[in-house]
């Protein structure tokens, strides 16, 4: 089987809209940026579908997926708490600084405990998932208002929202490395 499956040239297509999506933004596009967030949103959706559907499953897909995913939303957050853009709604930079802290703190945390301790698995966990649907709400919310060019406390609720599961999903990552560190690698 070849590893450029349609669901990976999917992940690709996602990871192509990206420099759409800011160059979009940052010309004041909103309309259009939405339109290709939605999009990529919507490829997100169709490469699992596809890759489930037609059995194949690839370790290329299985690495380029949760990357398009995280690339996608860290780019977007940065975008949309750019200053100088005079959006309605621009994300406060404490939350994507948040946001990126956490990320940084997983993948090291997974590094280190990988080489010094010796492999071990990390599933995602409910609260990754969960914080990674209240992030895409949060700029699916300020993207919609950015665009309609009016400030609303639907996208301060979800910016708020964001925090809560952003500090949630972090201490649980912190519990679940811990127990991962002290067990033994047979038992996992």
């Amino acid at each position: 089987m070849t590893a450029w499956t349609a669901a990976n040239q999917l992940t690709l297509l996602r990871m192509l809209l990206i420099p759409a999506f800011v160059i979009l933004v940052v010309y004041d596009y909103l309309g259009w940026a939405l339109v290709v967030f939605v999009t990529a949103g919507i490829t997100d959706g169709l490469d699992g579908l596809s890759a489930r559907r037609s059995g194949q499953k690839t370790s290329l897909g299985a690495w380029l997926d949760p990357m398009a995913d995280k690339l996608l939303l860290v780019t977007t957050f940065i975008v949309l708490t750019i200053p100088g853009l005079h959006l309605a709604n621009p994300l406060p930079i404490w939350l994507t600084v948040c946001i990126i802290s956490r990320d940084v703190v997983i993948v090291a945390t997974v590094a280190i405990v990988n080489l010094a301790v010796g492999p071990r698995t990390f599933k995602p966990s409910i609260y990754g998932k969960i914080a990674t649907a209240t992030y895409i709400v949060t700029a699916v919310a300020a993207m919609l208002f950015n665009y309609l060019g009016y400030h609303s406390v639907i996208a301060d609720a979800a910016i708020y929202a964001s925090l809560a599961i952003t500090i949630i999903s972090s201490l649980h990552y912190i519990w679940h490395a811990r127990r991962i560190i002290d067990a033994p690698a047979h038992t996992l």
